[in-house]
């Protein structure tokens, strides 16, 4: 009996185990089938042409004749688009510019060992970034419209998502170059998506009218794009294993191997450490604007108070002391206990640049910040008496609309009126009617006025036609509802 209990325990323990084991081989056939499909789907090594790809990119890096005369003619037609504010203008100004090559040149020379093609690069590189600004500062120097347009002022703050659309955009550019029969739409994608013209133009655009907060900031953002472009090429490169330029010269291949990775090694440090500063701004930017929306932006006023949101201020300083700066106006006052909850609040933040940033409330000239408050109470004058002439019009345009209304409900079926006067006249020749102007120095009004001509006949008398007139009169006021219709016979 024991045995036979035994033996169907072994059996059911043996069936688990093969269940178990099939189970196990399923599952690693599943997790191989997906692994297979997902490296064919994303293998990009089978469909390259290293030769193909190192030659073009190479064709491109030069910038003379034709190539210098097709990028000045695209820094003009980016800087009357930013000028002039128009997206469509620039993207076109875009799609005709030839500024990727000396930065896809550069990327190649360093993935392949290429000191060469690097040197030229370079070279080229910086004759596109000194013809570009010299473009655009003619433009804008002797162009006299001059307006700090949105498209201009989007170039001088650059922040994480530059650097993410620039890395991106290069991954696309330098995957769509080294593939089989090259990819167009997605290289006038890419020139549009990284926007390597626009800062250059508004570089120029800050040099022209003397301001180097705009030439710098611009600049930078060129930069950021620049070198997060560059850097997915020589990723990419690496990563598809370009054969690496060979040189007879041991000592010479060594040196420049030492050279170019140092080079490289120099890109990629300020890259990542430029990465990680725009990340650190644009958390603080973010959390700061939450911080002004959760505080001053729910806050009810009671009276005669007004928060400026136009006029806040949010300044990120690396390594210092950042600001966030909010402007009110009015009579009344936001309580200290009020204020102070809000740097608690702010305080409170995960943050470290929030917690050590300064918050400042500006309201009402209490701060010595006197010039900026002058000017704050200049604009909410200025404001507030263009609304106040706003007013002024509606309600005389509500007046003339209201004396409009009156006249149309005075309109007088003269037509209807003339026949049912001459039914009951039969000594009614003609009847003329009119408006006419009424001032008693006191108010103007409209004062409906009818004009009898009699029949001349010697068989009627004056008196009659006296009565008859009077009559007619009553007749007419009863008769159109108005004391104020006068009646003249001639």
């Amino acid at each position: 009996m024991n045995n036979n209990a035994e033996q169907k325990n072994n059996l059911v323990d043996n069936d688990t185990i093969e269940s178990t084991k099939n189970v196990k081989k399923d599952f690693q056939g599943l997790v191989g089938s997906v692994k297979k499909f997902l490296l064919e789907l994303l293998d990009i090594r089978n469909n390259t042409d290293q030769e193909a790809t190192k030659a073009s990119i190479i064709a491109d890096i030069p910038f003379k004749g034709h190539t210098s005369w097709i990028l000045i003619s695209s820094i003009f037609i980016a800087s009357i688009g930013l000028n002039a504010n128009s997206t469509a203008v620039v993207i076109g100004a875009m799609l005709i510019s030839p500024l990727m090559g000396p930065i896809l040149g550069i990327g190649l020379s360093l993935a392949i060992n290429d000191i060469d093609t690097l040197r030229r690069s370079l070279k080229n590189f910086t004759v596109m970034v000194v013809l570009s600004v010299l473009t655009a500062w003619l433009f804008f120097r002797f162009f006299p419209l001059k307006t700090d347009s949105s498209e201009l002022l989007a170039r001088t703050a650059p922040d994480i998502r530059d650097v993410l659309i620039a890395f991106f955009g290069g991954l696309a550019l330098v995957i769509a170059r080294a593939k089989k029969g090259t990819i167009a739409s997605v290289i006038f994608g890419v020139a549009i998506a990284t926007a390597l013209m626009p800062p250059l133009c508004t570089v120029g655009y800050g040099l022209a009218i003397g301001n180097m907060d705009y030439a710098l900031g611009a600049m930078y953002l060129f930069v950021i794009n620049t070198i997060f472009i560059a850097l997915p090429t020589f990723l990419v490169l690496k990563f598809l294993r370009f054969p690496m330029v060979r040189y007879a010269n041991s000592k010479r291949r060594t040196l420049i191997s030492r050279v170019v990775s140092i080079v490289a090694i120099g890109v990629m440090i300020p890259a990542g450490i430029t990465f990680w500063n725009v990340f650190e701004e644009s958390i603080f930017m973010k959390e700061a604007q939450n911080l002004v929306d959760n505080t001053i932006g729910r806050y009810q006023f009671q009276d005669k108070g007004r928060y400026l949101g136009e006029l806040t201020t949010i300044n990120y300083v690396k390594g210092g002391t950042s600001k966030i700066e909010i402007v009110c106006m009015g009579d009344e006052l936001i309580p200290e206990n009020v204020i102070d909850s809000w740097r608690i609040q702010k305080n409170e933040s995960e943050n470290n640049h929030l917690r050590t940033a300064e918050l400042r409330v500006i309201q009402n000239g209490k701060n010595d910040s006197e010039e900026k408050f002058n000017y704050v109470n200049e604009l909410y004058e200025s404001k507030k008496a263009e609304l106040l002439s706003k007013d002024e019009r509606i309600r005389l345009l509500e007046q003339e609309l209201a004396d409009l209304v009156r006249t149309s409900l005075k309109q007088i079926p003269f037509k209807e009126v003339a026949e049912e006067a001459k039914v009951n006249y039969e000594n009614l020749k003609e009847i003329d009617f009119s408006y006419t102007m009424k001032n008693n120095f006191k108010k103007i009004d409209t004062v409906p006025v009818f004009n009898i001509i009699w029949k001349e006949s010697k068989n009627i008398k004056q008196d009659k036609l006296v009565a008859d007139t009077k009559k007619l009169a009553n007749w007419l006021k009863l008769r159109l509802k108005d004391d104020k219709i006068v009646v003249k016979s001639n």
